[in-house]
């Protein structure tokens, strides 16, 4: 698996956003331009950045290749005409993710938040909450199990489901789940084969 993340996120400004629009294929840019609010925009064309990057490294892509996604019936988007390459990004206000693999991937930064009472009993099982509630720090508790589940549920294709709280503990033994807590977030990876990974950050 290779990571690309992105954390420089003083550059999200409306300045940068029009710098990057030319930079990314015309599906992502009106897809970028969708989004009312400068983040939305930065973070859609950041993710697509770090992906392309990625798979040019990987020779999956030329360097003017445009990427082209389609999305499956659960949302999970691919790559036309490069069924092989499996991807994943994510991205929240402190942090932009990108992961590639020759095996279906999952990736999720969520930064801290002090999760609610009502949060917990929604997305964690009991234990899950119970060790939220006991750590010293909740909202990395909190933050690190939630990109598992994300991760895990990006990695089967299905997205969060009614099956939410068992996502954890339903994971096959075959998927290795990795977290990471950095300074304002958490990061989780899921995914088959990890082989050999690597992370570079703020490559742009």
């Amino acid at each position: 698996m290779k990571l690309r993340l992105f954390t420089d996120m003083e550059r999200c400004t409306p300045e940068e956003v029009q710098r990057l629009l030319p930079l990314v294929s015309d599906q992502r840019r009106e897809e970028a331009l969708r989004f009312k609010h400068t983040f939305g925009q930065f973070a859609c064309l950041i993710s697509y950045l770090l992906l392309h990057q990625l798979l040019e490294e990987q020779q999956v892509v030329g360097p003017d290749e445009p990427l082209h996604f389609v999305t499956n019936a659960h949302g999970k988007p691919r790559l036309s005409g490069h069924e092989g390459a499996h991807f994943s990004i994510s991205h929240c206000r402190e942090a932009i993710a990108a992961a590639t693999d020759s095996q279906p991937v999952g990736v999720d930064v969520e930064r801290f938040i002090n999760p609610s009472n009502s949060l917990l009993r929604y997305c964690m099982n009991d234990s899950e909450a119970d060790e939220v509630r006991q750590s010293p720090h909740p909202d990395r508790a909190f933050a690190l199990l939630w990109t598992q589940k994300e991760a895990i549920a990006k990695q089967r294709g299905t997205g969060i489901q009614d099956d939410i709280k068992r996502l954890r503990a339903d994971c096959p033994s075959q998927v290795q789940v990795e977290s990471a807590l950095h300074a304002t977030f958490a990061l989780s990876t899921a995914v088959l084969d990890p082989g050999g990974s690597s992370t570079v950050l703020n490559t742009l």
